[in-house]
């Protein structure tokens, strides 16, 4: 008997159908992190199973099962575990364990690409262009190495499983793999994926608008609670916000947090072990539990979006020589005044600080104070209130109107 273990995203189902393809007769078992452990301890421990071959690919035991899975293998049975995140590294201790996070010419693997090795090396699989293929796009999409190339067809590979689900996407793959040629998605498939993405792009714009920030000791967070496109949201916050060091994606469905950045100094896996999660360096994961409730739900709940840059201001714009203002949902002002070779911030007709660079106060300011560029409008009714002159003045002569300001606020 032939069992195995392994995740349920992509890159775990793409294990699943080589398992298939490779042994024709497997038993494969779709895990998280929540029940792995009582699913393998289950199993290893009957009796009945004891001539079985186990593999766990993609996700890691715990302490207590891998010791479990040690004993098994000294006495005689079979275990092999193959794993591609660094959190995992610990098992290359042992002689059923292989894990490896990039291969021999520096390439950033995945469980479906070891295990395609796995199964070619022990002649269990001949490689071919159909598989070949496949196997790249499951990698370089786990990998997120698809937007470095720019190959949209493993994202929409992904996009694919979301939109059909593991039993549709499942039975799908398994015929396409095994009838050979090159590896493509339908031309229907292709036209509901096209109406997805667009689906996709709402999404992350309505909750762009419910993100909010906090601090974990040296690192600014942002958090949005979300149940859907978590790669591409946490992907696209992580974007659109630069100056948050990580994206926390908070599933109350599913009791899952999942983590992400786009910064090559910050890493999430490190990050999500002190929550008892793990992953990779960006891109990671821990699950809602006493601890981390308190800290992504209840600490955040009443705190306001962050206000994020408006992006079609006529006015109120950064190349604007005489400055322009960031403000925040709590009403805060910001005055971001360039001058001589230093740029100055004022709150309040005070300085805040002054900084060496445009991009240095900015990126102060919103770290601290969730703010962004302000609307038009909105500059036009701050001021308005500090002038006391009329707003349609203001628009016609917004130069003049910022001078004032500036002679006012004391930033001359």
């Amino acid at each position: 008997m032939i069992k195995l273990f392994t995740d349920s995203d992509l890159d775990g189902i793409g294990c699943g159908l080589l398992a298939k393809i490779a042994f024709k007769e497997v038993n494969i078992s779709f895990c998280s992190y929540r029940n792995l452990d009582e699913r393998v301890k289950q199993f290893i421990e009957d009796e009945q199973h004891n001539e079985a071959s186990v593999f766990i690919t993609d996700l890691a035991v715990s302490e207590e099962v891998e010791k479990k899975l040690a004993e098994r293998f000294e006495a005689g049975k079979h275990v092999q575990v193959i794993d591609h995140h660094v959190t995992a590294l610990h098992f290359n201790k042992y002689p059923w364990g292989w894990v490896q996070p990039t291969d021999e010419q520096g390439k950033k693997t995945c469980a479906t690409s070891l295990f395609y090795e796995y199964l070619i090396r022990e002649q269990k699989l001949e490689r071919n262009e159909t598989l070949d293929e496949f196997v790249e796009l499951v990698r370089q999409y786990d990998t997120w190495e698809w937007e470095e190339t720019d190959n949209t067809r493993a994202k929409r590979l992904n996009d694919l499983l979301t939109i059909l689900g593991l039993d549709e996407f499942w039975d799908r793959m398994s015929e396409r793999l095994t009838e050979g040629g090159p590896f493509a998605l339908t031309e229907t498939e292709e036209l509901i994926l096209d109406m997805e993405e667009k689906k996709i792009q709402r999404y992350i714009r309505m909750k762009q608008k419910q993100l909010v920030q906090r601090w974990f000791d040296d690192y600014c967070v942002g958090i949005v609670f979300a149940e859907q496109h978590m790669s591409e949201l946490g992907n696209a916050l992580s974007k659109r916000c630069p100056h948050l060091d990580l994206i926390a994606m908070v599933n109350l469905g599913t009791k899952h947090i999942g983590f992400r950045t786009i910064h090559d100094n910050v890493n999430v896996a490190e990050f999500a072990k002190q929550f008892g999660g793990g992953g990779h360096p960006k891109a990671s994961g821990c699950f809602v539990n006493e601890t981390t409730f308190p800290l992504f739900v209840v600490d955040v709940f009443s705190l306001p979006p962050v206000y994020h840059d408006v992006e079609q201001n006529q006015l109120n714009t950064k190349d604007q020589t005489e400055g322009f203002f960031f403000t925040n949902h709590q009403g805060q002002w910001f005055f971001f005044h360039p001058s001589d070779d230093k740029w100055g911030v004022y709150h309040q007709e005070q300085e805040v600080q002054s900084f060496s660079s445009q991009e240095e106060a900015e990126r102060f300011i919103k770290r601290q104070f969730a703010a962004g560029l302000a609307d038009d409008q909105a500059v036009i009714d701050f001021l308005q209130q500090q002038l006391c002159i009329e707003k349609e003045k203001i628009k016609d002569e917004y130069i003049n109107a910022l001078q004032q300001y500036k002679q006012k606020a004391g930033t001359k």
